[in-house]
């Protein structure tokens, strides 16, 4: 698989399309002036404790405070707040994590109010960006993710990722993490460590390690909750998790970015240092390479696929919904249910890159066109489950229920990625319908009884859509004339052909408008 990295940046936004065989699967975006990003370690200062729902609220020294469940303090808890109080306290045991003593376990049900009180300060980290209302969650299970391993202070455990399937691998990466592991630091080895040399390992080790030596440093100097380390940003971010050797090019139209880029490479891929190419064409990055045609078509509530089928995606605050049409997809000598076979399994290869692009997360429903025979409804299962292989987020899928709807969970960390590609109609605020003239024609006589009633007006101009104006102005007994004898006030009504129907306006005597 040929997979390209197009980075778009301006003074305020870096946006970064990932393709894979010349089609997007994936966009991100990053704005400079964020505070907080998923993976920062944060000082923070426990503000309201809730029992009802078993969790805080922590200060982390932004506008909106920081949420910490009890199930999210990790089970090096206890060490990792005893580690706090003598680095804060200037403790000279903390300079080297070997010689610190680890406590118990931390217990996995139990009542926040008995281990936070008001007041307290704690290390975490940012495992949630903030979204919608919600500020950022946190979590007191520290890590520090590297290209190859994952470093967890606190713990003596090695694990290895489930996806590497050789035993004599597994075995054999075991020995080499045992070998080069530092005293009270545990290790997840990666997918991408499979058949790696110790030197590679070691090498991504001791960039963690550096991580964690500026973090003890800048706690003995801690007065208050703030920000203590930052992570990479996005770009590096997604290069240390998608960067393989099927990986060809990275196009970057921006010096600055495009020297971070070399640089962190430098240390984590030094022969994929040449890959990063400065682009310098007059047309736009994403246009040059069809990302902002892909993006287009690929957002938006109604995404069409090919052979007429199309999708219609809902984002809800409790949920997503995708609906699956076969519209005019028709294929000659096949009957309906393969018909709908057919739809499903490109529909399903269409929404597991949506998920993807779109960063959807939580739950997703899909309703896919109804199937009787349980081997397609299992060979549609087994579709989505291969396609879901490609996505680096945790997520479940469920075989499709008796109503046809099939559920996925996919792990939430960010906002869901929105690009605004329809824009609400001015005229009837997107639902499609707008008031009848008659309302309009009410709204204006309201308006003129207040005028002359309250703020005493005696002439009145009104401009006003060419067909409200002939409904006013035309007839014997007008309602001009109507309103003119009932409200004793003199009354003229233009037409203006720039007004949509339920536009109007009104000017006094020396024509200054009205503001109602």
């Amino acid at each position: 698989m040929e997979k390209e990295l197009i980075i778009s940046a301006t003074a305020d936004e870096v946006q970064i399309a990932l393709l894979e065989d010349k089609q997007l699967v994936e966009l991100h975006k990053e704005k400079k002036n964020s505070h907080f990003t998923v993976g920062d370690i944060v000082v923070g200062k426990v503000r309201k404790i809730m029992p009802g729902l078993n969790a805080a609220f922590i200060d982390i020294d932004d506008e909106k405070d920081g949420f910490l469940h009890y199930i999210d303090l990790g089970p090096s808890y206890n060490s990792l707040e005893k580690y706090l109080r003598l680095a804060m306290n200037g403790d000279p045991t903390t300079r080297r994590l070997e010689k610190f003593k680890i406590e118990p376990v931390f217990e996995k049900s139990g009542n926040l109010s008995n281990v936070l009180k008001v007041g307290q300060y704690l290390l975490a980290q940012i495992a949630k960006e903030p979204i919608s209302t919600k500020g950022p969650k946190l979590s007191g299970d520290i890590s520090f993710a590297g290209r190859y391993l994952v470093l967890t202070p606190f713990s003596n455990k090695v694990s290895i990722s489930q996806k590497i399937k050789s035993n004599e691998e597994r075995n054999r990466l075991r020995r080499l993490i045992q070998s080069i592991r530092p005293e009270n630091f545990g290790l997840i080895v990666r997918t991408v460590a499979e058949g790696k040399s110790v030197a590679e390992l070691d090498a991504d080790l001791n960039l963690l390690m550096e991580k964690w030596e500026r973090i003890t440093k800048k706690l003995k100097t801690v007065n208050g909750p703030q920000l203590i380390e930052s992570e990479m940003s996005t770009t590096s971010t997604l290069l240390r998790d998608v960067l393989t050797d099927d990986f060809n090019t990275i196009y970057c139209d921006n010096d600055d970015v495009c020297n971070e880029i070399r640089n962190y490479l430098k240390t984590i891929a030094p022969d994929k240092v040449d890959i990063v190419k400065r682009y310098k064409m007059e047309t736009p990055i994403f246009d040059q390479f069809g990302v902002q045609r892909d993006i287009r078509r690929s957002f938006g509530r109604i995404v069409t696929i090919r052979s007429g089928i199309y999708l219609y995606i809902e984002h809800t605050e409790a949920m997503h919904v995708i609906d699956v049409n076969s519209g005019n997809h028709i294929k000659a000598g096949t009957g309906q249910e393969d018909t709908a076979l057919q739809v499903n399994i490109e529909s399903a290869k269409e929404i597991a890159r949506q998920l993807r692009l779109r960063d959807m997360g939580g739950i997703v429903i899909v309703d896919f066109v109804d199937m009787v025979k349980a081997d397609h409804r299992r060979q549609l299962f087994e579709v989505m489950t291969e396609e879901m292989k490609k996505d680096k987020a945790r997520h479940t899928i469920l075989p499709l229920s008796k109503f046809g709807l099939m559920q996925i969970t996919r792990q939430r960390v960010r906002p869901v990625v929105e690009v605004e590609v329809q824009e609400k109609c001015p005229f009837c605020d997107g639902t499609g319908t707008i008031k009848s003239s008659f309302s309009v024609v009410d709204e204006i006589e309201s308006n003129i009884r207040y005028l002359t009633t309250t703020q005493h007006e005696k002439r009145i101009s009104i401009t006003a859509h060419p067909y409200i104006e002939a409904y006013l102005t035309k007839g014997l007994w007008s309602l001009r004339r109507q309103w003119q004898r009932k409200y004793k006030i003199k009354l003229e009504i233009k037409p203006m052909e720039t007004y949509n129907l339920m536009e109007f306006k009104l000017f006094d005597a020396s024509g200054e408008e009205i503001a109602m």
